[in-house]
């Protein structure tokens, strides 16, 4: 049996302890979430880059890594002093290692209300299938 608590205390103090330390050890280093799903026909990936501008997402495949960047740019004007910084700044990185069942060749993306979503479609023979069964005389399999 799996027993937890929820302490808000320590929820804010993980909360704190986790910007302390990318602000301290990755230089304020960008944090880019991504779910993916599994389905018949193909892999979905979906990245939260909320306030990126599309023309910096940078989405490229190289022996089986499909790597996902973008950047997000300082945006403080003239007569502006900024007095809390919280939103992460700078360059997000993301690599993937695909499977050979994938075929990184037909990959579609597009962005949309701060998503990048990412369709890699499933090589045919990796897709699931039925197999026949035989009825009556049972054959010998060898292994």
């Amino acid at each position: 049996m799996l027993l937890t608590s929820i302490d808000p205390f320590f929820q804010e103090f993980e909360r704190q302890f986790d910007r302390l330390t990318r602000q301290t050890f990755g230089g304020g280093a960008a944090v880019m979430p991504m779910d993916g799903l599994r389905r018949d026909d193909d892999v979905l990936l979906r990245f939260d880059l909320p306030g990126i501008d599309p023309g910096s997402i940078e989405l490229t495949i190289d022996r089986g890594v499909l790597s996902v960047s973008a950047r997000r740019e300082e945006e403080i004007g003239e007569n502006e002093r900024q007095f809390v910084r919280e939103r992460p700044m700078g360059t997000f990185t993301r690599r993937v290692y695909l499977s050979e069942h994938l075929d990184s060749e037909k990959i579609d993306a597009g962005y949309a209300d701060g998503v990048l979503t990412v369709r890699i479609p499933v090589l045919e023979r990796a897709r699931p299938r039925k197999v026949e069964i035989t009825h009556g005389e049972t054959k010998a399999i060898r292994a």
